[in-house]
Parts: structure tokens; sequence; C-alpha cells
């Protein structure tokens, strides 16, 4: 008994010893994270399945008879919240084996013919009506500080002054973004070498952006990245490319959310019961930060500080000032209740939010079956599209991640494919896939390539997606990441064409009450994932 003792409290000092270090708020933002946080994450989920290996062998052995062994293996979370005194656990199985990042799986004897890129744009600066509650939010901490008892407020608090303070328009990409589709041009060429081999042709590279100006200008970081001394210009040796746009209010294969009236509608109902759903982590993150730094906050303020903290540590890097007003479980609740409103108003939590992106879809298949008939008709080298390469947004990744059905199981996805919507992401501790960190961070991004493999094999082309640039699993594909075309054709994109984009986004919907309703029996059938 003893010795069962000494192996439990040698174990739980190792794991929280190492989940305290690793806390990374960083790593918590939601669609505002940085791409090379989120990057980060996939490679802490690697080395923490590792770490749990060597963790697993160790508690088990010796193996004799009446010997210590653990029947469920768990970790903790680095979330110890200060207010109950307690650390959450976390079952470690699913965090870090259902879509693990893994190795290639493609035949060296394969060759990549074909790639599809769609990116989100890299980091930009807070947009216009952001700036403006950052300057409501300088207004609002002087007043606080002013009444408050001196030794239990932050030092920095008192003094803070938006670091966007006089700047009247927002939202370009900032110098961090350019720098991230900088160095993914250069990383995708360099992996990719037999495709981007040929001099630089608008019908060979095609290149795509939507019209707002943070989307076109990280195609332009990407193309210098991806072309650099590739021409005549400058030192760097750059040479000019072409990036076309379509009009915004037509364009439905990178802003189909802005083209979908029946989205937008649905959007606009759905937000007030979206913030119902937020209110109790918000109603108890104020009270509990409130009484800690005796402070009169109310949710809007703390609402407005958790946003600040976003920006700060992915924009600017630092973490010691708006950030550590909350505990960390407190961010993972504030993480969570931003991964809702993705969910919900983006994701899969609504088969209209990624069915109204079939148009891009269909424009992927049909890059990968012009760039087959090229190839089958031994069309010339230069004479045909090597790489389609599109720029836009968050509200374009994520629908486009769920059609693809991306950080889903077997069963989840079949419920997509019969458009019933998916349980809630269950609240923290409990783990869950879906998280905006890993799906849309800034600079976010799924490539499909397609290969051709020799012709003593059958199938002879296949797909292989790469989300973040790391393999990942399809869930139509039997959970593969290589995928022959045959199957990604009809387990993965064909289920979806069954609806026309101006039926499902400019006539009624078939039954818009029955959606009302899918949403408010989360709300208030599923308590049991939405209590705190």
């Amino acid at each position: 008994m003893a010795m069962k003792s000494v192996w439990i409290i040698l174990l739980c000092l190792f794991v929280i010893a190492e989940a305290n270090q690793g806390f990374d708020v960083r790593h918590h933002l939601s669609t505002v994270t940085r791409y090379s946080a989120s990057k980060e994450i996939s490679q802490n989920l690697i080395e923490g399945h590792r770490q749990i290996k060597v963790l697993m062998f160790v508690i088990t052995y010796p193996p004799s008879p009446g010997s210590f062994t653990f029947r469920s293996y768990y970790i903790f979370h680095p979330c110890h919240d200060t207010e109950s005194g307690t650390t959450h656990l976390y079952s470690a199985s699913k965090e870090v084996s259902q879509n693990l990042i893994k190795g290639s799986n493609v035949p060296s004897e394969c060759t990549p013919i074909h790639l599809n890129l769609v990116a989100r744009h890299g980091t930009r600066s807070p947009t216009k009506k952001r700036l403006r509650e950052l300057e409501n939010l300088s207004g609002r901490l002087k007043e606080l500080v002013r009444d408050a008892e001196a030794e239990k407020v932050p030092g920095w608090l008192g003094k803070w002054k938006s670091p966007w303070h006089g700047k009247v328009k927002g939202g370009e990409l900032i110098r961090q973004g350019e720098e991230e589709l900088y160095q993914l041009g250069i990383r995708v060429r360099e992996r990719f070498p037999t495709l981007f081999e040929e001099d630089y042709h608008p019908d060979v590279y095609t290149i795509r952006a939507t019209q707002i100006p943070r989307a076109s200008a990280s195609a332009v970081a990407f193309g210098m990245g991806l072309f650099s001394e590739k021409g005549d210009l400058g030192p760097g040796r750059n040479r000019a490319f072409a990036v076309t746009s379509e009009n915004r209010a037509s364009d439905t294969k990178l802003r189909f959310f802005e083209c979908c009236q029946n989205y937008k509608s649905y959007r606009k109902a759905k937000e007030p019961a979206v913030d119902k759903l937020k209110e109790p982590v918000l109603d108890k993150i104020t009270a509990s930060v409130a009484k800690r730094h005796d402070l009169n906050f109310t949710k809007q303020d703390v609402s407005s500080l958790w946003f600040l903290c976003k920006q700060e540590a992915s924009l600017l890097n630092v973490t010691n000032q708006s950030c550590e007003l909350f505990t960390p479980s407190e961010v993972t609740l504030l993480e969570w209740a931003d991964d809702l409103e993705v969910f919900i108003l983006k994701g899969y939590g609504n088969s209209l939010n990624y069915r109204m992106g079939v148009p891009l879809l269909e424009d992927v298949l049909h890059s990968m079956e012009e760039a087959i008939k090229a190839r089958e008709e031994n069309l010339p080298p230069g004479s045909y599209e090597k790489a389609r390469l599109r720029f836009a947004h968050a509200e374009t990744i994520v629908p486009f991640s769920c059609l693809l059905g991306l950080f889903l199981d077997g069963s989840e996805y079949e419920k997509i494919q019969k458009e019933k919507p998916l349980e809630l992401p269950p609240q923290p501790p409990k783990t869950r896939d879906f998280r905006g960190s890993t799906m849309a961070p800034f600079g976010g991004n799924n490539m499909l390539v397609l290969y051709s493999c020799p012709a003593a094999s059958s199938p002879k082309y296949f797909v292989q997606v790469l989300h973040n640039e790391h393999p990942i699993a399809l869930p139509g594909c039997d959970g593969k990441d290589f995928c022959p075309l045959e199957d990604f054709k009809a387990k993965v994109v064909t289920p979806h064409l069954k609806h026309a984009f101006d039926n499902l986004c400019n006539a009624n919907l078939d039954d818009p009450k029955q959606e009302h309703q899918s949403l408010w029996s989360w709300l208030l059938g599923s308590s049991q994932k939405t209590e705190l």
C-alpha cells in the first residue's frame, strides 16, 4: 500500500509540475491565435502523447501480481481553479490520439500533380469597431481604479492606455501577418518543389483573394515567399505576379457567407441565443475577477478585458497584463465560449453554415479534374494549372473544414452527411476537438494535394489533405489522410452536392422553425453540457 501511495504522489507531482509550466495563454485565443502558436499546440500534443506513454510504462511497472496499475489514464489539465482549490483532470486518450498530427502515408513512388490551398489571412490589427471599444475600456478602467483600494489593483491597470490609441482605421494585415504568409509560401515551395519548378504564369499558378485588403495583402506576402529568387526585382530577386478578386457581393467561392441571404438571416436571428449561452460563463468569471481584484467589474468590462487579453497576447506577445487578470481555468472557459460561437454561427452547429460553401468545394474538385485531364492528354508543361491558391477569412476556412469533415469521428461525420446538428463542444474540463485555435488561427490553411501514382497501382489518383501543413485524418475516407480520389469524390464531395447554392441561400429554408428549435434544444435540453 505504501508503494502505491508513493507512485501516486510521484505521478501527481510530475504531471502537475509539467502542466503548470506548460500553460500558455497564447494557445487559448480561439480564432485570434497566431499561426505559430497553433503549430505549437499540435507539436505539444505530440510531445504530450510521448510523455503519457512514458508515464504509462512507469506506473504499470513492475507487472507483478498485486502491483499498482491504472485502469484509466488521466493527465492534469494545467488549469488550477484558485477559487475552488480544485485541479481539473483530463482524459488523455481522445485529446492526444484521435486527430493527432501524423506522419505522411504517401508512397514514395507517388508524385504531386496539383495543389489547392485555402488560407485565412495573416495576423491583423483590431477592427475599427474594436478600436473604439478599447478606447472606451481605457476610460472605464481609470474610473474603476480611482475608487479602488490600491493594494489590490494590478500596477499596470491604473495607467493603461490602448496600444492603438489614436488609430482610427483598423483590420489591416500587420507585419507579423506578412511574415506568417511569406514563410508559408517558402515552405510550400520547398515541400512541393516539382509543382513550383516552372516559370510563373497566372494560368499555371492561380492566386485569388477576396476584395478585403488583409486577404489580398496576405496573397501578396505568400506570393513573395513562393516566388522569391525567381525574378529580377530588387535584392531579393522578386518577380511580379497577379492576384485576382471577385466582387465581394458575388464571390460565392470565397465570401459565400456574404452572398447567402438565408445565412445572414440565420446568423442575425441566432446571435442573441449564442450570447445567452455564453452568459453564465461571463457571469461566473465576472464575479470571480471582481472579487479577486476588488474592482466593480461588469460583464461588459470582463468581455472587453478578455478581448484585450487576446489582442495583447496574439499581436503584441504581452501576457503579463490583461491576461493575468484571469486564472488559467477562466481562460479555458472563455476560450470555450468563443469556440461555441464559432461552432454555432460558422461551423457544425447548423448545416447551412458549411453547405453554403459548396461552390468552393466544387471549384477544388474541378481544378483536380482539370489537372488529371491535362496529364492524361500529355499536355506540355506550362500549359495547364498546377496550383490554385486562395486567401480569405475565418468565415471561409471554418465552413470549408466542416465540408471536409475535419475534427470529427465517424459517427459525427455520418450526422453531418444527414444534415443533423452535432452536440455542442463540451465544457472544460472535458476534452473537445473543435477549437478555433487549431481550426482557423490567423494564417490557418487547408491544402488538398492531388497525387498521381504508378499506372500499375489501382486506383491511380489520390488526395491528401493537410491542415495547417500537417496530414489530417478524413473520416469520410475511413480515417485515412491519403484517400483515393474516387472515394474522396463519392464520400466527401458528392453528399454535399444535392443542394444548389441559390436554393440554399436565396429561397426559403425547408423548415426554419426546426432550425430554430434545434438551437434552443441545446440551450434547454443539454444543461449538463453548459452548466458551470
